[in-house]
């Protein structure tokens, strides 16, 4: 590989890992907790009844939540974006 070949390619790689970069931020930037429509085993994070992801014991239980992308909790039947205990 000759040092032009090679500097295209590491340019590439560049903007390649700046755009996933930058598209990871937006997608990250862009989601919610919805509360409420977790289904048993399937929650993202901790409550106060227990401590970490995968642990929910019952479905729909208004403390679980998942990351959603925004505006999707709105549209799901039970969906609320506000905890329990600040409503």
């Amino acid at each position: 590989m000759d040092k032009k070949q090679l500097a295209s390619t590491a340019v590439a790689a560049i903007l390649a890992t700046g755009l996933t970069v930058a598209n990871a931020a937006q997608a990250a930037a862009k989601m919610e907790k919805c509360y409420g429509v977790v289904k048993t085993g399937m929650n993202d994070c901790g409550t106060s009844k227990h401590a970490c992801a995968g642990q929910a014991k019952v479905n729909s239980d208004p403390e679980e939540w998942l990351f959603l992308p925004e505006g999707t909790c709105k549209k799901i039947t039970g969906g609320n974006t506000q905890s329990p205990k600040h409503k």
